[in-house]
């Protein structure tokens, strides 16, 4: 088996008398999208926060990158490490063109140091064309992105993170506040995130919207994982019994 592109052994999480997370461990690997489910304050955004250096767990919890133990992770090393996080509908620069959005920060220069902005723009409708399904000359990479539907957003901020060689891509909610078809915009492009061989994990309180494209599901609930499994082995119905076992017990039931 290939070795785990993320790896959390025993990480908690506490702020004061609070217990975030507790003793959370889990393993994402390459080629797969991994669905994090929970109702608010289950922990999931304390959990991404550690995982893409904003906090440090607590003592005794390790943090593995491709088999490699990482102390003291920052926002920058996280980065470093190949992790981009999408967070709804707030990942991209309104007012911007669309080039301009995916190169924003990592901008491309030629030899003599300047921008080399006729490169970003044809490297922007490349993948316009080729990732995002923009086939209409109405929307180019000059298009500012204020004019563009939710879903198209949500489709630029993830072709900009597999652009930029993402390693795992943190999806926070992607689909929130979207209308039905942009939705299923959004979710086309996660299904295409294991073609690139790359690491997902897909955060929703909708689980109608995670099931369809995940391969596992991890389950929060106060602070702990509740349930783990693959999607192969539970059907819809099947899991939503069980979430709602978590939401009555705190424990996921058993699969028989």
């Amino acid at each position: 088996m290939a070795e785990p592109t993320l790896r959390l052994v025993n990480v908690s999480k506490s702020f004061g008398e609070v217990k975030s997370i507790q003793n959370v461990n889990l393993e994402i690997y390459p080629g797969e999208v991994v669905g994090l489910l929970g109702d608010n304050g289950a922990g999931k955004s304390t959990l991404v926060k550690i995982i893409t250096g904003y906090h440090d767990p607590d003592p005794g919890g390790e943090i593995y990158f491709h088999g490699k133990k990482v102390e003291h992770l920052t926002v920058p090393k996280a980065r470093q490490l190949g992790v981009e996080t999408v967070y709804q509908e707030k990942a991209l620069a309104d007012k911007q063109s669309v080039w301009r959005n995916i190169f924003m920060g990592r901008e491309i220069a030629n030899r003599a140091g300047f921008l080399d902005v006729g490169k970003m723009r044809r490297e922007t409708q490349r993948l316009m064309t080729e990732h995002m399904g923009f086939t209409s000359k109405a929307v180019n990479p000059e298009t500012s992105v204020r004019t563009m539907s939710g879903g198209e957003r949500q489709g630029i901020a993830i072709t900009r993170a597999l652009f930029f060689e993402a390693e795992l891509i943190i999806l926070d909610e992607p689909t929130m506040a979207l209308s039905l078809s942009e939705t299923k915009k959004v979710l086309d492009f996660i299904a295409s995130i294991p073609a690139a061989n790359k690491s997902c994990i897909f955060i929703d309180h909708n689980i109608f919207h995670v099931y369809p494209v995940v391969d596992r599901i991890i389950v929060l609930d106060r602070g702990m994982v509740a349930g783990e499994f693959r999607k192969a082995d539970v059907t819809l119905e099947g899991l939503i019994d069980r979430l709602y076992t978590v939401a009555k017990t705190g424990k996921m039931q058993q699969q028989g």
